[in-house]
């Protein structure tokens, strides 16, 4: 068997050829940028939301509170994802050998369920209010939501800029995101009430505000669940990958194809290669992990190599069928 750690090679026995390609040892969140971003927003959005907390109580504006409960969920999602980020950057351990890069998917979980939450929140209000609208004082409400929407802006446009692609950071953008859609909801209830007097345009347009955060929660639940689910990226064809595998000359057969993402950005893949008997195993691994970085952007992949008749000799039982399983006439 021969393990091969990024071009080191020990060969233990001729038949069994294990290739890992650890390319994505040195994958990067571009965590400093992150951080530093994160923590700008953070102050930002905790500096106002005392804010917007008081002018919605004066104001009697739902819109303005249901923004500022979400800016206050917000402060403490952006320190969850400031941790996750510290977290996630601590070095991998023998017990832990992937690290804790899975802190920040738990970190986009949470946020994607604490936009749910808020969302069933303004929803309540909203109709409660229906019944009993309140008098709302539209000039301050007005006054609030601008300055609001500036710092959400401001919020947005710096975690856009960092570059980061974790659902981390993403994950904090979107409640960003939201925040500027609520700002903007009760900056539009505001001036409705303040040239028409009708008290019911605040609890309509929190029910708007709720429902477009609803939608920007479902892909960040969805992402983050399929991670942690040992889901296949989003962007890659499972059996595309067992095809060109198989494509590549010399290989008969590819079969205990997994490919799954160890956090955002940073896919893996394992599998079961077979190839002629007459075949180099080491050469047939090394062209197969050229194929999957340059088709797929495949770096950390991890190949147990064998030679066809060598594996049919130690019999099919431990095969796992379900799995992706391409032989050479599959592909043609």
């Amino acid at each position: 068997m021969a393990h091969s750690h990024g071009g080191h090679g020990h060969s233990h026995d001729d038949n069994h050829h294990s290739g890992h390609d650890h390319g994505g040892a040195g994958h990067s969140h571009g965590h400093g940028a992150d951080r530093k971003a994160l923590a700008v927003v953070f102050a930002l959005t905790t500096s106002f939301v005392a804010a917007e907390v008081v002018g919605g109580l004066i104001t009697g504006s739902l819109a303005l509170l249901a923004d500022a409960g979400h800016m206050a969920s917000d402060s403490a999602s952006l320190g969850l994802a400031l941790f996750a980020v510290w977290i996630a950057g601590r070095p991998a351990t023998p017990n832990r050998s992937f690290g804790y890069k899975r802190a920040e998917i738990l970190a986009a979980l949470a946020n994607g369920v604490t936009l749910v939450a808020i969302s069933i929140w303004i929803f309540y209000e909203a109709i409660r209010r229906f019944s009993d609208p309140p008098e709302i004082l539209g000039g301050w409400m007005l006054l609030i939501a601008v300055l609001g929407l500036l710092v959400n802006v401001a919020g947005a446009v710096i975690l856009s800029r960092s570059g980061g692609e974790s659902l981390n950071v993403q994950g904090a953008l979107r409640h960003v995101m939201a925040d500027v859609m609520g700002s903007v909801g009760a900056i539009a209830a505001s001036l409705i009430i303040i040239f028409t007097g009708w008290s019911y345009a605040d609890p309509i347009i929190s029910v708007l505000i709720a429902v477009l955060v609803l939608g920007s929660s479902w892909k960040l639940l969805r992402d983050s669940t399929s991670v942690l689910l040992e889901g296949a990226p989003r962007s890659v064809d499972v059996n595309e990958v067992g095809r060109k595998m198989v494509g590549v000359e010399g290989v008969e057969e590819v079969h205990d194809l997994h490919v799954w993402e160890i956090t955002s950005g940073f896919p893996a893949l394992a599998a079961h290669v077979l190839v002629g008997q007459n075949e180099d195993c080491h050469e047939r691994r090394r062209e197969v992990e050229k194929v999957l970085y340059r088709e797929f952007g495949l770096e950390h992949t991890t190949l147990q190599v064998d030679h066809v008749g060598d594996h049919e000799a130690e019999g099919e039982g431990r095969r796992l069928k379900f799995l992706p399983e391409i032989k050479k006439r599959d592909a043609r």
